[in-house]
């Protein structure tokens, strides 16, 4: 994905939001519900009701990007509560972007030290 790289703030908006919604609405979402300012260099990342699409809104220093990816299958992992926001890791955002759940990855356990 081309975009924000490692380190960004990154804030999922929980709950439902209408994908209808563009630039403007989505920035409105930020400020207003999410309490941070759109144009701050943070990636605002948004789900739908069937769990299918999802929006990334980002201020790249010159304007807004809007990334949308609409999964062929399954849905994109999401909290459970229905407001306010989650803070995720840009680790935890690739994740998110291809579809993997961010809440619990299965990294394995750690090797067993011999000796």
């Amino acid at each position: 994905m081309i975009g924000p790289g490692t380190g960004v703030r990154v804030y999922l908006a929980c709950g439902i939001t209408d994908m209808r919604k563009g630039i403007d609405g989505l920035a409105a979402l930020a400020q207003d519900h999410l309490r941070q300012k759109p144009t701050g260099g943070a990636v605002f990342a948004f789900r739908g009701r069937r769990g299918d699409r999802l929006k990334l809104l980002f201020w790249d220093g010159q304007g807004f990007c809007l990334y949308y990816k609409v999964l062929e299958r399954g849905r994109f992992p999401w909290p459970n509560s229905g407001d306010g926001a989650v803070r995720l890791t840009s680790a935890q955002l690739a994740m998110l972007w291809e579809g993997i759940d961010w809440r619990r990855p299965d990294w394995g356990a750690p090797p067993a030290r011999v000796g």
